[in-house]
């Protein structure tokens, strides 16, 4: 029997995968209003496991911007191993890649996912301790899920983006972290 949720999910952000994400934060800008967008510097996904096997850690480029009470992450890959995103977008295509959720049980979420028949595709645990990982939900929703788990580093770089664009002067379009 497939396990049930105890609570509510939201969903907190959209991802695109983009090409080059200096571009992409002005396309956003340009159609929304939006901004800034904070990050934009390289980073690194390691201690990647990729469908259940040891793989090479993703290089990236990001930056997240607030619209209303959503979240936008864009993403431009920087190396061609694999992993969730080339899953999406294989032939280096641009468009959504995943939602973004945060779990108070991190392992029962995702499992309750896996149940489903929607496999991990990428987990990791990023620099500062968290596991997050990637559920392949594109069978049924047409894109990945991300979970993260409750965590004051991850749910500070939302509140940054946020505060970010609350009276934000459009002098600079991309904004490094604090």
């Amino acid at each position: 029997m497939t396990p049930k949720l105890t609570s509510p999910i939201s969903v907190i952000q959209n991802c695109y995968v983009v090409r080059d994400l200096e571009a992409a934060c002005q396309q956003f800008h340009d159609l929304y209003g939006i901004g800034p967008f904070v990050g934009g510097v390289e980073g690194v996904l390691d201690n990647h496991v990729y469908r259940g096997q040891p793989a090479p850690p993703i290089h990236l480029k990001a930056v997240f911007v607030q619209s209303g009470d959503l979240n936008i992450e864009l993403v431009q890959l920087l190396s061609p191993g694999p992993s969730a995103f080339h899953d999406m977008f294989p032939n280096g295509e641009e468009g959504l890649h995943h939602v973004a959720i945060f779990a108070d049980d991190y392992e029962a979420v995702r499992d309750s996912f896996v149940a489903r028949g929607m496999p991990v595709a990428s987990e990791f645990t990023v620099s500062f301790g968290a596991q997050i990982c990637y559920i392949d939900a594109r069978a049924t929703l047409g894109h990945m899920i991300e979970i993260y788990p409750e965590n004051e580093i991850i749910r500070n770089m939302y509140d940054q983006a946020r505060q970010a664009s609350i009276g934000w002067d459009r002098q600079q379009l991309i904004v490094p972290w604090q």
